[in-house]
């Protein structure tokens, strides 16, 4: 059975339900919600445990979970912004920072998500001008270089699952690649190297690998760092349709640097 936009964004609520420990609903309610750190099973493999703050949205509202130290603190910041979406912009990742700074923690990251349109991936009209061949986990074994970094998990091949690489000849110029980050949901990740960009192919190699993943019956999902126009951009061309975002802390370590979440 082929899955619905509503069937994904149904099964994107649900994980990330289970990433916060609330139910589906939460993320449409009239008010922001709140909810204790904990470790959660079943959560997103790429989301830190448990976390320090993690904030999502889809629009309506804010769900956050935190360290139950922050609650009311984190509580009390939200009441003050009417248009809580400003904390995600730099003056609200400050007052942000100064609750984590006792915690020894800080803002790390800020992604916006992208989730497939059904009609808009089977409607993509752009064109590879290269051969794109569909590779498993044995073919790309040994791709795990700097060069394919956003779509390979260096740091946990076990959870890539499936990839599409673009050809000129013999020499791989893109790839996109999938990353089972929970049961029902892969997240994508693309690299074109840099004299074969402006020509269609991260594109190409994200909707054909969102086609792939939707034909198992299981939900293809695209995240970028909001200054990256670029990335967001592919996305929309592949197909995708922004649909919720993001924005976390993790604890400082010894050296004065966050322990940043690896993001494709």
């Amino acid at each position: 059975m082929k899955l619905t936009r509503e069937d994904i964004r149904e099964i994107a609520l649900r994980q990330s339900a289970v990433d916060h420990g609330c139910s589906p609903e939460d993320f449409s309610a009239p008010d922001h919600r709140f909810f204790p750190a904990a470790v959660r099973k079943g959560a997103r493999v790429y989301l830190p445990q448990p976390a320090v703050l993690d904030v999502t949205t889809y629009g309506p509202n804010a769900v956050v979970t935190c360290d139950p130290a922050l609650t009311e603190s984190v509580r009390a910041l939200f009441a003050r912004e009417e248009e809580f979406w400003q904390l995600f912009a730099p003056e609200g990742v400050r007052a942000l920072d100064a609750l984590l700074a006792p915690l020894d923690a800080a803002v790390s990251y800020a992604v916006s998500s992208f989730l497939p349109d059904p009609e808009a991936i089977e409607g993509f009209d752009g064109r590879c001008p290269f051969r794109m061949r569909l590779l498993g986990p044995a073919d790309f074994a040994h791709l795990y270089r700097p060069e394919w970094s956003d779509a390979l998990s260096a740091k946990r091949p076990q959870l890539d699952r499936i990839a599409v690489g673009a050809y000129d000849g013999d020499v791989l110029v893109g790839l996109a690649g999938a990353s089972q980050d929970c049961p029902s949901m892969m997240q994508i990740g693309v690299n074109v190297l840099p004299a074969y960009r402006g020509r269609g192919i991260g594109a190409a190699l994200t909707n054909r690998l969102a086609r792939e993943i939707l034909a198992e019956g299981q939900v293809p999902f695209y995240s970028a760092v909001w200054a990256n126009v670029r990335s967001m951009g592919n996305a929309v061309r592949a197909g995708f349709r922004a649909a919720w975002a993001g924005i976390s802390a993790v604890r400082i370590n010894s050296h004065g640097e966050t322990e940043r979440k690896e993001e494709n």
